[in-house]
């Protein structure tokens, strides 16, 4: 696979990535190898960064627009995102509250929707 894909799945940003990992095809079996015994710069790039949008994402509890809409475009290391949580910017604080409310909206609609089930099933 290319080596974007195996960052993906192993939860990395690329670029920060040894040469040997981004410069060649990742088989399946090495990319196995990688989750099951992750060698040192893989611990480390998943302890400190930098980190992938989605993962930047998930550490601030925000969406990746959200991520965009507060200006935040490259990828963020474990204490810059650690700063961010300490003492959250204006922006953060909305965007966790948008995705708090998303989040609720969802779990309401998943509790209609099985009641609905329920109802359906009982009749």
């Amino acid at each position: 696979m290319k080596p974007a894909t195996a960052a993906k799945k192993l939860g990395i940003y690329l670029p920060a990535a040894p040469d040997d990992f981004r410069d060649r095809e990742i088989s399946r079996t090495e990319l196995d190898a990688l989750t099951a015994d992750p060698p040192q710069w893989l611990q480390t790039l998943r302890t400190e960064g930098p980190h992938p949008r989605d993962v930047v994402a998930r550490k601030l509890g925000v969406s990746n627009s959200g991520l965009a809409r507060g200006g935040i475009t490259e990828a963020l290391t474990t204490a810059e995102i650690k700063a961010l949580l300490a003492d959250p910017p204006r922006w953060l604080v909305d965007e966790r509250a948008t995705q708090a409310a998303v989040r609720a909206e969802n779990a309401r609609v998943k509790q209609r929707d099985a009641e609905r089930a329920a109802k359906h099933a009982g009749e």
